[in-house]
């Protein structure tokens, strides 16, 4: 599947092999004349996926497949880029959004992603979905020195801007999120028996990692631990285990089908954990807690950095109604109560800014160096008191997080915004 916000994409092989050898070198003396402060006047001519009158932009997407809930980003980002177009383009560039299907496989994201920058010739990445998808292609697109920016997941090593200087991550780390979930738990119930469901790959582990940050020593005596792939059918069996070892706080680190799955599950077992806390990558009204059953998850436990869109309290909130005006032109007769519609809208506003700051220079140099340039970005859908930065040495643009509990109807926050765990 291939979805784009222009319809002046021009996919003619010889074009783009005309000018290929000249775009292999420009990256690096890009990129060293941006760290030395110089500036660049990029001629469009000789860059990879611009021309004088557009700028290539690649994604890959959980269309289908075990993520598939999430297949609504991309659609909601190349509604986005359609608008911007609308609106006469950046720098009087219009913006080709090319997203392509990956299924959640990382052979299918590698597959994917190679055509995109081998053959689509895009200028960057933006947005791709996954924390497994991602790894699979993270050290091939920094060798091609390919910006691999705000990518759709929260797993702790996309901010290592010294090993990968061209991938970036958006979201909170999951890993500073288990922490403050472990944190709350031992101020509540100091002698809690805590039992972590994880997808096994970088995504779920970071839970694990960040538990183990916390409980220290105590980890081994404390703590149950069940994985599962995204190949099994369902959780059931993992979390019946977790119900046997007499786990009385459960934290969850799944993606929304398999999360949806566990909050069904337990209740079903008649199972009553005295906390039960749940990525905050799966609590979209709309993709997990209505197909759990609502009245199912009450009490459930979560991190929010974004205001919900079932929220009333953001009812007349002015960046919520510019993203419910976006919708209604852009996207009408979709579920307004799945926070994966007003996640992409506020993401993609922060990519905007990124290209703003381009001003015409849409070198992949420049739009990184850009991209670690972020003083308080707008991104209209964050919680108050929470802001994106970025810097040469931070690739973490949001780190701070508000723990909130479902209620049946919608999420309710409570404490103070947190930022990390220490």
């Amino acid at each position: 599947m291939k979805t784009s916000a222009s319809l002046i994409h021009n996919s003619q092989k010889s074009a783009r092999m005309r000018g290929y050898g000249k775009a292999g070198l420009l990256p690096g003396v890009l990129l060293v004349a941006a760290l030395l402060g110089g500036t660049v006047h990029a001629v469009a001519a000789d860059l990879p996926g611009v021309t004088a009158t557009e700028v290539k932009i690649g994604n890959t997407d959980a269309y289908s497949g075990p993520a598939s809930a999430y297949g609504v980003i991309a659609k909601t980002e190349t509604a986005f880029f359609q608008m911007v177009n609308d609106q006469g383009g950046v720098a009087g560039h219009k913006i080709n959004f090319i997203s392509y299907d990956d299924g959640y496989s990382p052979p299918k994201t590698v597959e994917q992603v190679r055509r995109l920058i081998e053959e689509d010739q895009v200028a960057f990445l933006f947005q791709n979905l996954g924390t497994p998808t991602n790894t699979a292609i993270q050290r091939y697109v920094n060798q091609k020195k390919v910006p691999h920016l705000f990518i759709s997941t929260g797993a702790d090593k996309w901010g290592d801007y010294q090993h990968f200087p061209w991938t970036m991550g958006y979201q909170p780390s999951y890993r500073t999120e288990a922490q403050i979930y472990t944190k709350y738990m031992l101020k509540e119930m100091p002698s809690a028996k805590l039992g972590i469901l994880y997808q096994n790959d970088d995504f779920g582990k970071d839970y694990v990692t960040g538990a183990k940050d916390i409980l220290g020593d105590k980890y081994a005596s404390m703590v149950k631990e069940a994985s599962y792939e995204t190949t099994d059918a369902t959780v059931d069996s993992q979390l019946a285990t977790l119900q046997a070892a007499g786990v009385d706080a459960l934290m969850v680190g799944a993606t929304p089908k398999f999360a949806a799955q566990a909050i069904k599950k337990v209740h079903d077992l008649g199972w009553h954990p005295k906390m039960f806390f749940m990525t905050n990558v799966s609590i979209s009204v709309g993709a997990v807690m209505a197909p759990a059953g609502a009245e199912n998850g009450i009490g459930i436990i979560t991190t929010g950095y974004m205001k919900d869109p079932t929220d009333p309290a953001f009812k007349d909130d002015p960046g919520m109604n510019e993203w419910r005006a976006f919708m209604a032109k852009y996207m009408p007769g979709v579920d307004m109560t799945d926070g994966n519609y007003s996640f992409a809208y506020g993401v993609s506003m922060v990519m905007l800014q990124v290209l703003k700051q381009c001003e015409g220079d849409f070198s992949r140099a420049n739009v990184m160096k850009q991209a670690a340039n972020l003083h308080d970005a707008y991104d209209p859908i964050l919680l108050p008191g929470i802001k994106v930065n970025t810097s040469p040495t931070n690739f973490h643009p949001i780190k701070a997080m508000q723990l909130q509990k479902w209620d049946g109807k919608t999420w309710e926050r409570f404490g103070d915004v947190i930022e990390g765990a220490s």
